[in-house]
């Protein structure tokens, strides 16, 4: 039997307690009546006490039986039922006596107050009554005994007990006892082998590394701080799976199966511009998202995407949005055409017959339909300046409005009038005065 309870192994040692309040012990046990403070045949109190030779009376077979159960506060209740054959009475021998006892005692648990784990030393106090042939009598008892585990329900158990008799006729004497002792009777509701004292989940069957909670999917991770307690996953997820190791849990990512970027939900975006695949009508090319993740297209390939070429199907510079610049050239000819417009004299009214020179120069200002003009006004110094300021911004004014019904847009024209301040011929001249009498028409730059 000590050589089964050796096997089981030492693990988790228990005592006596509320979880195993119930205590069997079994075993052999000795009664010695020298070592109690009488005269011979018997000794000295503890006078050679371990003197199994010579005083122990010992019956060679399982001679003692008790029941215990535990009261609370490393308080516990038992009863003993001994009996044994009396040869040896002090120094002297005797004829065979049967000797039969039953006692009560409440044990004080001294190693599981100290918390002295495997070995337990525990104090008793108690009586019962002795049997010794046909006389008994009540004693009153007093125990030493010790308790070493061998496992959580399994030990080993010795102890001394000290009887006094309350009757002459029964002699007082030492009982003592080796055998093993079980613990039962724990309640464990859910029967995971932790006792619901101990176990954190006691309806659900766990394990003992997560004091009795259960963890369903096996990662390691108890499923009360599992955010994922039927699918086995990782701690860095509170116990959530990362299908695709795209370090996006799965219950966030919404491509679970894809890697992807965490800034997407888990998604991928194949061209690094920051759109999802799934949302990307250009996944492999990177664009912005106002156009759906595709790049800008520039149609006239003058260098200005179409989103900002004001004049997208023409080829231009970027320096005028897109559209084609006004050369030097252009100018030149919108001038020259301007010079010779014709007014009626002393009026701001055109000559009919210098609507030719107005068509050609409405068709060069819609070639150049983004760009913005200046109509200037001149005059000679004949008459008064107020006169030539005047008519100078009459006659620009004329050429606007010609201009604007002639499908040119009025918010691309200015008409200005500086009258005779501006001379580019001399004034003391038919000629320079001819010269000076004119409209100019000038770019404006931005």
């Amino acid at each position: 039997m000590f050589v089964l309870l050796l096997l089981i192994g030492f693990n988790n040692v228990n005592a006596q307690d509320e979880n195993n309040p119930w205590a069997i012990s079994v075993g052999f046990n000795a009664v010695d009546v020298y070592p109690v403070g009488e005269n011979l045949p018997q000794g000295d109190y503890f006078d050679e006490y371990f003197n199994v030779t010579d005083h122990w009376n010992i019956l060679p077979v399982l001679s003692t039986f008790t029941v215990s159960r535990y009261l609370g506060d490393n308080f516990s209740l038992g009863v003993t039922g001994a009996i044994n054959r009396i040869e040896k009475f002090g120094s002297v021998a005797v004829s065979d006596f049967t000797y039969f006892s039953a006692d009560g005692t409440i044990t004080y648990d001294v190693g599981n107050a100290l918390n002295t784990g495997r070995i337990d030393p525990y104090i008793g106090v108690g009586g019962g009554y002795t049997w010794v042939d046909a006389i008994g009598a009540g004693t009153l008892n007093g125990s030493l005994g010790i308790n070493f585990w061998l496992s959580e329900q399994f030990g080993v158990t010795a102890q001394s007990t000290y009887k006094h008799s309350f009757e002459n006729y029964l002699t007082k004497h030492f009982q003592h006892s080796l055998g093993v002792s079980f613990t039962f009777g724990g309640k464990d509701t859910d029967g995971d082998g932790i006792y619901d004292k101990d176990d954190a989940c006691p309806e659900v069957a766990g394990l003992e590394a997560f004091n009795g909670c259960p963890d369903s999917d096996g990662d390691g991770i108890q499923d009360s701080e599992d955010a994922c307690p039927n699918e086995a996953g990782l701690a860095d997820f509170n116990g959530c799976p990362d299908s695709d190791g795209d370090g996006v849990a799965d219950p966030n990512d919404n491509c679970p199966n894809t890697p992807g970027v965490a800034a997407l939900g888990g998604c991928p975006d194949a061209d690094g511009d920051g759109i999802a695949d799934g949302d990307d009508q250009c996944p492999n090319e990177a664009g912005p998202s106002a156009n759906n993740g595709c790049p800008w297209p520039d149609g006239d390939g003058d260098g200005v995407l179409d989103k900002d070429d004001m004049c997208p199907d023409k080829v231009g510079t970027v320096a005028n949005n897109g559209c084609p610049e006004v050369t030097a050239a252009v100018a030149k000819t919108l001038n020259d055409y301007a010079k010779t417009i014709l007014f009626d004299t002393g009026k701001t009214t055109i000559k009919f017959e210098s609507a030719e020179i107005l068509s050609n120069i409405a068709g060069i200002l819609k070639e150049y339909s983004y760009s913005k003009f200046n109509i200037d006004g001149h005059t000679d110094s004949v008459g008064s300046e107020a006169t030539n300021q005047k008519l100078s911004e009459g006659r620009a004014q004329a050429v606007v409005d010609w201009l604007v019904e002639n499908g040119i847009s009025r918010d691309r024209l200015s008409a200005r009038g500086f009258g005779e301040s501006n001379p580019i011929m001399d004034n003391r001249t038919r000629d320079g005065r001819a010269r000076n009498r004119r409209v100019e028409i000038n770019l404006i730059k931005n």
